[in-house]
């Protein structure tokens, strides 16, 4: 039996799976994240920041001796928007492989959004609706569109929550004035780059939606049991994106479900998600635990 890792470099956290294979069977062994924000402060810079470059090689530093303590084989590292736009991305991967002896490899949008599709392709069922399965990110959101098994468009655009927290979102508590600013905003975005059919299921990953549902069942210990396969419906977003609307950061940070890290950005993401449903004139999401990270290990070892 052996034992793999994924690393999963985003704009907001770090993803981290291990897990092994026998007879072509998974096993988890580690599935977890750390909020790091690689990109905290870029919308300004256009550049990682050198406190953030710090933070988040010690944070892979920390992966790599618990990959090294389960014998790990062999550590995959993906980065995906954060590195594909900051302007010094090559100083951050020049630095993890000097310090760590770690490559990451920077996938496009639109690769990313396929291992996305991979990740959830085996927890949907068979099926011949017409879906869209999306991710919202730190810095960016894929959108998958499918008939099926059959791939009709992947889509990466460059809006995620870090970029709407830092342009609009500057009270504590955010006031109303910013949120319908920060939604007018995200919705002149998307519709104008998402003028497709409407699909007949929308799926979330990532995250964004799994905090989400977390907060929705009052998670004081997160478990992707009762997350996968659960449902949002739009009324509820609403509720939750006014219940983030109404409270500071550090009161945000006492939400039962809500990683602290996640709750100063949870608020444009929860915005991402009503904003696309609205789009679309869906009313509810079917949520997935999976992620890219699931995706890449489809990919790599099951094929």
């Amino acid at each position: 039996m052996n034992n793999y890792a994924i690393l999963d470099i985003g704009t907001n956290s770090i993803k981290f799976f291990i897990f092994s294979i026998e007879n072509g069977v998974v096993k988890t062994l580690i599935d977890i994240n750390n909020n790091s924000r690689l990109g905290e402060g870029m919308a300004k810079t256009g550049k990682i920041s050198e406190t953030a470059m710090t933070r988040n090689i010690e944070a892979l530093g920390e992966f790599q001796q618990q990959a090294q303590k389960y014998n790990v084989e062999e550590i995959t590292a993906v980065g995906t928007m954060c590195l594909r736009k900051a302007e010094n991305s090559r100083e951050f991967i020049e630095k993890v492989k000097k310090e760590l002896g770690l490559e990451i490899k920077v996938i496009k949008g639109e690769e990313e959004a396929r291992l996305s599709y991979l990740a959830v392709l085996s927890t949907i069922g068979k099926t011949n609706k017409y879906l869209c399965v999306f991710d919202t990110g730190g810095g960016s959101t894929e959108f998958i569109f499918s008939e099926g098994t059959e791939l009709n468009n992947r889509i990466s655009l460059n809006l995620g929550a870090v970029y709407p927290t830092e342009k609009f979102l500057l009270s504590d508590p955010v006031t109303s004035k910013e949120l319908k600013e920060m939604l007018s905003y995200m919705k002149d975005f998307f519709q104008e780059r998402l003028n497709l059919r409407s699909p007949e299921i929308l799926i979330g990953i990532g995250g964004t939606v799994t905090s989400m549902g977390a907060v929705k069942h009052k998670m004081t210990k997160y478990d992707p049991k009762i997350i996968q396969g659960s449902k949002l419906c739009l009324v509820e977003i609403n509720q939750l994106i006014e219940l983030f609307r109404s409270k500071t950061i550090e009161e945000r940070k006492q939400i039962p479900g809500l990683q602290a890290k996640r709750a100063e950005v949870i608020l444009a993401g929860a915005g991402i998600v009503k904003t696309i449903m609205d789009i679309f004139q869906i009313n509810s999401i079917t949520i997935s635990d999976r992620g890219l990270r699931h995706g890449l290990m489809f990919d790599l070892y099951l094929k």
